[in-house]
């Protein structure tokens, strides 16, 4: 029987897998930078190659998910090269079904299969079993989407909420927007909340301190902080905060009663800071409607694959088209 391909591809990683009919666990997973391709075609074929899945073992199905819009036949990446037609991936490959979603929607079609195991509770809460959950995070851009659970199968609710205008609550936010505005015309929450946006994040701090930038990558930032660098430590307390913020704006306007899950490459790094960050206490603080997100569930997710797993299910699921 021959296997399906699923994939998770985002603005730095492809990460690709086979899974067996009926079974959703991906197997013989591969993490290929996507610098190292000309596409996406290129990328799959060597994947395939190296895993053995080629003649008549080759998949004749696949569902991948990637990280910018796919409502049109061209998908082309927001935050690398990739760019192509799904009627070439589909022709190339010979595939009889492919499906092509976005990365966050798999995401949030992952989360179902993920277990307790793999969730950090941020904020406990009495999540709604018949509700919508919202999944959430920063890695390469910001992705939210959320997932609802309906008759037959889940039901996905793709968006591009991470690019809504950044809205500052107070005077050092409206200081740090106005240095980000000295170098882009407009800033969206992603802007700020990924892993580029923790960088400039703390560029604008060292500005507003009139100091000398001493980290030139987010990864530096955060041993930074992990060091004792106030300037640093000061950026990504800042950086949870605008986060929660923003994890509660998208509460409120998806009625995510279901739990909000926070997935993305950045903030299972980060979990040693979350007790002492505002991140909770933002999310709530929606005035009149504190109440209501006060009592809403919120993990971080900290299982490797949730992409893959989200394709997987998307892959037959009748209500992913």
């Amino acid at each position: 029987m021959r296997p399906a391909l699923i994939g998770d591809i985002g603005g730095t990683n492809a990460r690709l897998a086979l899974v067996t009919p009926g079974d959703i666990t991906p197997h013989d997973i591969i993490n290929l930078p996507c610098a190292d391709y000309p596409g996406v075609i290129e990328a799959i074929q060597d994947y395939l190659s190296r895993v053995g899945a080629t003649g008549d073992n080759a998949p004749r199905e696949a569902c991948l998910a990637f990280a910018c819009p796919v409502h049109a036949e061209r998908v082309k990446m927001t935050n690398n090269h990739w760019d192509f037609m799904k009627r070439d991936v589909r022709e190339t490959l010979n595939l009889s079904l492919f499906k092509v979603i976005n990365d966050f929607t798999a995401q949030a079609l992952g989360v179902p299969h993920v277990t307790a195991d793999d969730l950090v509770e941020v904020q406990a809460g009495d999540g709604q079993a018949h509700s919508t959950r919202l999944v959430i995070g920063p890695g390469t851009g910001l992705g939210v989407a959320g997932v609802f659970p309906g008759q037959h199968a889940w039901i996905p609710l793709p968006t591009e909420g991470g690019h809504v205008t950044f809205a500052p609550t107070d005077d050092t936010e409206r200081a740090l927007l106005n240095v980000f505005l000295q170098h882009h015309k407009r800033v969206s929450v992603e802007r700020i909340l990924c892993g580029q946006g923790l960088l400039e994040l703390y560029q604008a701090h060292c500005a507003l301190d009139d100091q000398a930038p001493r980290c030139a990558s987010p990864a530096e930032v955060t041993q930074a902080a992990n060091q004792g660098d106030p300037i640093a430590t000061a950026t990504l307390l800042r950086f949870l905060k605008i986060l929660g913020d923003v994890c509660g704006d998208a509460t409120l306007t998806m009625g995510a009663r279901g739990g909000v899950y926070l997935c993305g490459g950045i903030l299972p790094r980060l979990l040693d800071w979350l007790p002492n960050s505002q991140l909770r206490d933002s999310f709530v603080n929606k005035g009149r409607m504190g109440a209501y997100n006060a009592d809403i569930p919120v993990w971080v997710v900290t299982h490797p694959w949730t992409g893959l797993l989200g394709a997987a299910e998307a892959l037959h699921n009748e209500e992913v088209f």
